[in-house]
């Protein structure tokens, strides 16, 4: 029978994993020192990530502000091309004077 990835037989007495390893206190430290540095690293990643995000949110809120008054300002532009001009005063008229 094979394992979960296709792995071939693999008993407990092929000694491939042998839980009788023994670490010293330096192995442990040294260890445990670069999992603290590699936890450095993610934290300084995450927050790296936290604030690009929030200035992509800001950007993208710059951005939608931005279009908005560009599409009002063309609705504008729109709106006065499609008013009638005023009609421009008659010369043949002369106002009156009383």
């Amino acid at each position: 029978m094979s394992g979960p990835n296709g792995d071939p037989n693999i008993t407990i007495d092929d000694r491939i994993i042998d839980d009788e390893d023994e670490f010293s206190e330096e192995e442990y430290a040294a260890i445990n020192t670069m999992l603290d540095e590699i936890n450095s690293c993610l934290d300084d990643l995450e927050q790296r990530n936290d604030t690009l995000n929030g200035k992509l949110h800001e950007l993208l809120e710059s951005n939608r502000q931005a279009r908005q008054e560009f599409r009002a300002q063309c609705n504008k532009g729109t709106e006065d091309q499609q008013q009638p001009p005023p009609p421009p005063p008659n010369a043949d008229q002369s106002p009156t004077v009383e």
